[in-house]
């Protein structure tokens, strides 16, 4: 499959789940998305204190927070961000994912679960660094798409 058909098919996926399987993939996506120690030594060189502090804090429990909590520690975040434009891969998926989840909470736009799927698949990209003809070859990028699929199904 090319890139742009697994994008679509994941919209597909997205629209056709219910709220519930939504929610439930939405959640256990911006886990996975967040976690990590090597997330937290990445964030100290692109974070102030108080930003760092908050990023800490958003991780802890991204699932179980809620919208306005994680938009408050998203500003926080904001305000303290020292990187100008160039802001690790692994921290910018953290802060997006957050920031989509925060929104899916808000709202329960599908838009924004299609968002976080598409952040996972970029994650398992940077690892593997999938071909744009064939995104799907590798086992990893075969393995997330299904992990997508098992969820939204």
């Amino acid at each position: 499959m090319h890139y742009d058909e697994v994008e679509q098919a994941v919209r597909e996926l997205v629209t056709a789940a219910g709220d519930e399987k939504r929610h439930r993939f939405g959640a256990e996506t911006v886990v996975r998305l967040t976690a990590g120690d090597d997330l937290a030594h990445a964030a100290e060189a692109e974070f102030d204190d108080d930003a760092r502090q908050a990023f800490e804090q958003a991780r802890t429990d991204p699932a179980g927070s809620t919208p306005d909590r994680l938009r408050a520690w998203l500003d926080t975040i904001d305000k303290g961000t020292l990187s100008d434009g160039d802001m690790d891969p692994q921290v910018l998926w953290a802060l997006e994912a957050l920031e989509h989840w925060a929104s899916f909470l808000a709202d329960r736009d599908p838009e924004t679960v299609v968002q976080l799927a598409i952040r996972s698949l970029e994650a398992v990209d940077h690892e593997v660094s999938a071909r744009l003809d064939d995104f799907l070859a590798s086992p990893e990028m075969a393995a997330e798409f299904d992990r997508i699929s098992g969820h939204l199904r």
